[in-house]
This record gives structure tokens, sequence and C-alpha cells, in this order.
């Protein structure tokens, strides 16, 4: 959720905040604010709405000075507001603050009984009240942020600025990412990498519990007792121009189009001899041809990724799989074996149901595995095993091609899981891993390049209040994350449903110009799909089909516009990510042709840091 950007040096950090904030702000953009120490104190500016409302106080409101924190806000407690933007202040400190701290009501309580006066809605105001009074007592600013974290429950990230220790800068964790950064003559915070990138590469991943204190280029790590802390110190391998649009209209374009590239990266590390080798301890064939269940367990997109895998793996490894949502798994008593596999899916390896499902499956002895795409991020730690997709940064809060490389990295895990379990041949493996790095990143450029009829497509969906996706079995699961997607960024009433299921209930919803886009990749279910357009068609739907190749030229589809997606080979897997690329097209070019803000729909933020 929310992003934080702090620095400490001898220019004016000012640029440097607003800087950050500009590329955290796919992390939350109901406000922003800063706060910097000058020479007469510390003053802060801050605004409800997206950045350049701060940019545009700022004009009337200059500051300056050397250290400062900045805060870009999805709101949790509060609206969105000038008095609940962060950073908030008390008395002898400024902070900033992501993540949720559960027992605020609690401290609040304690605190007003102190005499202590709220002038925000935020859970985070009575973090800096807490940490004030305690500063209040000692004086020693470690032992005050360590005393109010023992008493906070929930996640944080915090930056404070000390009012009386104008240069200094301090930083802890818990739950919520932050990482700190050195260049020759300055120290940073930051909630992500790309906020980093224009001064450094390298980069310390702030463990739980450890405080961070940055004084101009000199950062030191302390543990709560005071003992010093040694922390290894990460290199990104991509550069700022990764996170950058590079003249792309909008980040979700550039990134649909970074989708060939991508998927070859990720496919191709994970080859040896033409075969898929994982080169992780519980991904070898022995520790495969044992497992008797898989579970996935993720949130939104991800989780959408694991419908489809549970499609080819319970079909070609003959694996029992479920899928269950990272929220609702932890909510209940799942039933586990000591055979089975729990696999994670997270983009950025912080999301937070995700990780506390994963820390109740260790709690129980039973194996974990996880797909990243965040190298060192803490459900990859903590995970017993991680596989790493390779989508490098995605700034876009709707995610796409993170979408495709963790479907690649799945296919691979099935064809492993096949070859394991004797279902499949080598010949037939190297065939499908070939066609998976070759051929079907091919494909989506090709898919890509139909934006012409995407566009037409579009512009027959963005005057619509309601429309429905159809199809059978695998199909129906890209539905799911294809009505996802065009609402995210369009705010149109978008449902996927299984084609089977309309006579049960659904097709009353239909009534004539209602647009049912209708995916067709499965040979073997689309004349069935096809009598359910038929079905629709009858009531007045305007019918928009979807079409691997191989069936658009064997049978003719009773559709009012009929969009052939580029395909490769007449295997339904084969089709999926390339009508996955065609899906996200027209979810991106509906919300363009409506005017909206693509890359920062209303109320979303990237990453999921809070539960």
């Amino acid at each position: 959720m929310c992003g934080i950007i702090g620095f400490s040096g001898e220019t004016d950090c000012v640029p440097v905040l607003l800087g950050g904030l500009d590329t955290l702000s796919y992390r939350g953009y109901d406000s922003a604010g800063i706060a910097v120490a000058g020479v007469s104190g510390v003053h802060t500016v801050k605004a409800k709405g997206k950045l350049d409302a701060l940019k545009e106080k700022l004009k009337t409101h200059p500051v300056s000075g050397s250290t400062g924190i900045g805060h870009t806000r999805w709101a949790t407690h509060g609206a969105p507001s000038d008095e609940n933007s962060h950073p908030h202040t008390s008395g002898t400190l400024t902070l900033v603050h992501n993540g949720i701290i559960e027992n605020y009501a609690a401290i609040a309580e304690k605190l007003r009984a102190l005499g202590y006066t709220f002038v925000s809605e935020t859970d985070t105001e009575a973090a800096a009240h807490l940490i004030d009074s305690y500063y209040r007592e000692n004086g020693d600013p470690a032992a005050a942020i360590y005393r109010a974290a023992q008493e906070m429950h929930g996640s944080y990230a915090l930056g404070v600025l000390f009012h009386d220790r104008p240069n200094t800068l301090y930083a802890i964790r818990k739950g919520s990412p932050l990482i700190v950064a050195q260049t020759d003559s300055a120290s940073l915070i930051a909630s992500d990498i790309p906020a980093i990138l224009p001064y450094t590469r390298s980069y310390v991943r702030l463990p739980e519990g450890i405080l961070a204190v940055l004084d101009g280029a000199e950062i030191s790590f302390s543990d709560e007792n005071g003992s010093e802390v040694a922390l290894k110190t990460e290199t990104v391998d991509w550069d700022v121009e990764a996170a950058q649009r590079g003249g792309y209209a909008h980040f979700m374009l550039k990134e649909i189009h970074e989708e060939p590239e991508v998927l070859r990266a990720t496919v191709a590390p994970y080859l040896k001899d033409g075969l898929p080798h994982f080169d992780v301890p519980g991904f070898d064939g022995g520790a495969l041809a044992g497992v008797e269940r898989i579970h996935i367990v993720a949130c939104g997109t991800a989780m959408h990724a694991g419908l489809l895998a549970r499609q080819w793996i319970e079909a070609e490894a003959r694996v029992p799989v479920t899928v269950e949502i990272a929220s609702e798994f932890r909510g209940r008593e799942p039933i586990l074996g000591e055979k089975d596999l729990v696999l994670f899916i997270s983009q950025s390896g912080e999301t937070a149901d995700t990780l506390e499902a994963l820390r109740l499956v260790k709690a129980r002895g039973v194996r974990t595995a996880a797909i990243v795409n965040v190298v060192g991020s803490t459900v990859a730690r903590e995970a017993d095993d991680v596989i790493y997709t390779r989508a490098g940064p995605e700034i876009a809060v709707a995610s796409t091609k993170a979408y495709i490389v963790q479907c690649a990295t799945l296919r691979l895990l099935t064809i492993c899981l096949a070859l394991a379990r004797g279902r499949m041949t080598e010949e037939d493996a190297r065939r499908q891993c070939r066609i998976l790095l070759e051929d079907v990143p091919e494909s989506i450029a090709k898919t890509i390049a139909l934006a012409a009829e995407i566009e037409t497509i579009a512009s027959r969906l963005k005057t619509k209040p309601h429309i429905f996706y159809i199809g059978r079995g695998a199909d129906s699961v890209l539905g799911t994350e294809a009505s996802l997607k065009l609402k995210e960024i369009t705010y149109l009433h978008a449902e996927a449903y299984a084609a089977g299921e309309l006579k049960h209930g659904t097709i009353s919803l239909v009534e004539d110009g209602t647009p049912v886009i209708a995916i067709l990749t499965e040979e073997s279910l689309a004349e069935k799909t096809v009598s359910a357009i038929r079905e629709v068609k009858s009531r007045g739907a305007f019918v928009i089909a979807a079409v691997s190749e191989g069936i658009a030229e064997n049978r003719e589809i009773p559709s009012d516009l009929l969009l052939t997606v580029p395909t490769a080979g007449r295997e339904a897997w084969i089709a999926a990510l390339p009508t996955m690329t065609a899906m996200q097209m027209i979810a991106y070019c509906t919300a363009a042709q409506m005017g909206l803000d693509v890359d920062r729909p209303r109320n979303l933020a990237k990453s999921v840091t809070v539960e």
C-alpha cells in the first residue's frame, strides 16, 4: 500500500522526496505529503489527491532542507483528506507510516488520558503520539521507538524525524516493506526499489525489528538491545529506464508490450537440455513424484494464475490441486497432509495475506514453495523453496506481465510434475518447452499487433454498464482474470461465468445490446461454448468472440465481432497466454478511450501490504 521515501544528505531533499513519491505513486494516491528539517525547524506540507496537488501547494508553501520524509497514501483509517494525510506530527517528532496498527484505538484511549489531542482519523497519529510520549520520558530516539514498537500490534514501516535531531532519520518495520540505500553523500529509505534507482542500485532490505539510523552518508543498524547489526547489501539487476514509461502513453501499455521479452527471460534460465530444471531441491523429480496434493494460495491476479495452473496440473500430471484466496485460507482450518505441497504466488513477495498464510502452513510443518517476482522479498525468504519470475518492475496497478510470467512458470511446473509422475515423455516435454520459450512469445507479439481490431472492440464496451465473459474449462478461468482487468481500470461492471451455468440463472441478466465476450481456446469444449453464444444472442446480446486460430479455422462462430488470437499450435495451453494478452489489451484500450487514469485506478494500490 502506501509509499514512503526518506532522505538525509547535504543537498536540498525536496526534489528527491518528490521524485521518490512520483515513482511510488502506484502504491497509493489518495494524498501525498512531505516533512523537511530546515534551519527553522521541521515543516510539513501535505495535500489530498494525487502528487500534483502537493506540488501545487509547495509553490505557495515552499520548504527546503537536507533531511526529510515523504509519503503517498492509500487510505485505510480515515477518508482521503488533508488532515488524514501523512506526515503526522506529535510534539517532538514527525513521521510517516505504511501499514495498519490494529490496536490503535486502545493506544489512542491511553494517550487521550495523558492529554494528547487527535486531529485526524488515522491509526498513524496514535503511533506518532505514542513514540512522542516515550521520547519525552527518556530522550532516547531508539528506546522510544522500540518501546512503542513493542506496544503496537499489526504492521508498520516507519520513517521518523525527531525535531531536535534535524539531520538524522530513523526507520523501523514490521510486516510492511522498507529498504535502505546509501550513496557517497547521502542515505535514503523507501518502500520500493524504483525510488532509489536515480541514486544507486545497491540497497539493504531492512529486517523486521531492526532500527536503521541515517545521518548523511552514514547508516547504522541495531537491534532492540542496542547491539549493532551487519546487513547484506543487494544489487538491483535492472536500471532506472526499466521503471520509466519509455515513450508509451501508460505503464500498463508498456508492460503489455514487454510480455514477449519477460516471458523468454523467465523461461530460458529454467531450461536444461531442453527440459525444465528449477535447480531447487523441492522441485527435483523425486520430490515432485511424492507430492499427493498441491494447495495454491494467492490473492487477486496471482490467484487467477493458480486457477489456470489447476486446469493444467490436474489434467496432465493427475495431481489434485486446490486454489484458495489467501485471506480465506487463513480464516479457516485447512486440511494439510504431510505429503502436500503448498505453493504461494505473489508478484511483490510482500502481500500481507499471502505472507500470513505462508507462516500458518510453516507452523504446521508442511512443505512450502513460492513463485515470486521480487528477489529477497519476505515471501521468498520464508518459503522453503522459491522460484523467481523475471518480469522486472511492474508499475501499473493492474498486473499484466507479472501474470503472464506466473502462468509460464506454472506451465513449467506442470511439465515437471508430469515428467516426474511418468505422464509425459521427455520428447513431448522438450517440444512444450520449446513452444513456451519461442512460439508463445511470438504469438503474444502478434496479438499486441492486433491493436486496431482491439480498439474497435473497446469502442463497443466503453458505454455499456454491464459486460459478461463466458467460457468453459480454462477459458472460464481466463474470463475471470479478464473481467478483473476490465473492472480494475474502467470501473465498468464486468463478471465472468462458466458458459454452462448461464441457463441456471445468469442469463436473466442478458438483455438487448449487453456485451458478452466469449473465449474459445479449448477445442474439446468449443462446441458447447458456441451453444452458449447462441443462447445469449437469442436474448439480444452483442457477442465478441476471442477465438484461437485453430478453432476459428474449423467452425463458424455466431458472433458480432470476432478476434482471432494468433497461436502456435492447437493445444489449449498454447493459446491461453496470447488470449490473456488480448483481454489485457481490451481492458487497456477501453479505459484509455474513456479518458481514465489507467495506471492509477481509483481506490486501488499496487502492493497490498495490509490485511
